[in-house]
């Protein structure tokens, strides 16, 4: 089956291939990962089986585009020891340089690092790990050598590498991306400034001691933490005292919260009170004021005593009895005071003449 001319037939300005029909020189190249269910794979699982000549791209032409079965074969490679977000910007920059592109990761090994740069914090299994859980990296290329050879460019038919401008200098050159620049093949990114591996390791050496009371106070040993018999004693201490302190801490923060509580709850007290002392107030005017109703009934009953001790007269027109019109008659009981009886003789016709007088009034 005849490949198409990408110059030619895709308008990407790639060269067409010096062969006319190459059936078995067809691409197949890994295509970029799709999904993100998995991780990426190792470069000796999943190496470049493609056949045909490997064309020279320029920049101008991958910026424009290139077939779905020929991506551009991008190439990142660094320690990356503490993998963190600066080294994921960098990746993504590069995975995103051009429209179809294939990512590959590079990872030295511990042997090459320690040997040109110095120990590192995580092992080279923790840091292809970490390079293969990256969303950006479909290919990671273990045991990566520290200066790029053409034999290895060829091998893994890579296109531009990526990496930032800056000049590294490492291995007796100034510049170990030289000659890919004076190839045309490097493709600059930029560095996220206030984070680096080195920031990391500077913060962890100037916390040590926090970090190490940490670490023991988790259950960690001495030996663990390769720290002496008297630091030792001297961190578990400081914990001690912290836990102390936070426990204060705590005691004046519920301190603190339970007066809030007290003075919350004696004013909503005093305000009821106030509510209360005015309702009781009212109601003790209304009953025993100046026109209370204790008044009015204290003056209803008064009336009420008065009539009873002295009621009112008979009216004029009420039939009278027969009377003596010199003087009314006086009870039998009332006895003449004026001239009173010289002997007991005369008191008795006198009582003998009042019952008289009495049957005649009957």
């Amino acid at each position: 089956m005849p490949v198409r001319a990408a110059g030619a037939e895709s308008g990407t300005g790639i060269p067409k291939s010096p062969s006319g029909t190459m059936e078995e020189l067809e691409h197949t190249c890994p295509q970029p990962r799709l999904t993100l269910t998995a991780p990426a794979p190792f470069a000796d699982e999943t190496s470049c089986q493609c056949q045909a000549p490997h064309e020279k791209l320029t920049i101008a032409q991958a910026r424009l585009g290139t077939p779905v079965d020929r991506p551009v074969r991008v190439y990142a490679d660094g320690i990356f020891d503490l993998f963190h977000a600066g080294h994921a910007r960098a990746l993504m920059q590069a995975k995103t340089l051009f429209p179809n592109s294939y990512l590959l990761v590079g990872v030295c090994s511990d042997d090459l690092t320690h040997k040109f740069k110095g120990f590192t914090v995580m092992n080279e299994t923790e840091r292809y790990e970490a390079l293969r859980h990256c969303r950006y990296v479909d290919e990671v290329i273990r045991d990566a050598p520290w200066t790029l050879t053409p034999e290895f460019l060829e091998k893994h038919k890579i296109d531009f590498v990526a990496h930032d401008d800056i000049p590294y200098s490492s291995a007796g050159s100034d510049d170990v991306y030289k000659h890919i620049k004076e190839a045309g093949m490097f493709v600059p990114t930029q560095r996220t400034e206030g984070i680096s591996t080195s920031d990391i390791i500077t913060r962890i050496v100037r916390d040590y001691d926090v970090y190490a009371r940490r670490n023991l106070q988790r259950g960690y040993t001495a030996k663990e933490l390769n720290v002496s018999f008297i630091n030792e004693k001297k961190y578990r201490f400081q914990n001690q005292v912290d836990k102390m302190k936070e426990k204060v801490k705590n005691v004046e923060e519920k301190s603190k919260e339970f007066v809030y509580k007290v003075e919350e709850k004696s004013h909503d007290l005093i305000q009821k009170w106030e509510e209360k002392s005015r309702e009781f107030i009212g109601n003790f005017l209304e009953l025993f004021g100046p026109d209370g109703a204790w008044k009015q009934m204290f003056q209803e009953r008064s009336g009420r005593m008065l009539q009873a001790f002295s009621p009112r007269q008979s009216p004029n027109s009420s039939p009278t009895r027969g009377r003596s019109p010199s003087r009314s008659p006086s009870p039998p009981w009332v006895i003449n005071k004026t001239s009173p009886p010289s002997s007991p003789k005369a008191a008795s016709a006198s009582l003998s003449s009042m019952s008289e007088g009495d049957e005649d009034e009957k």
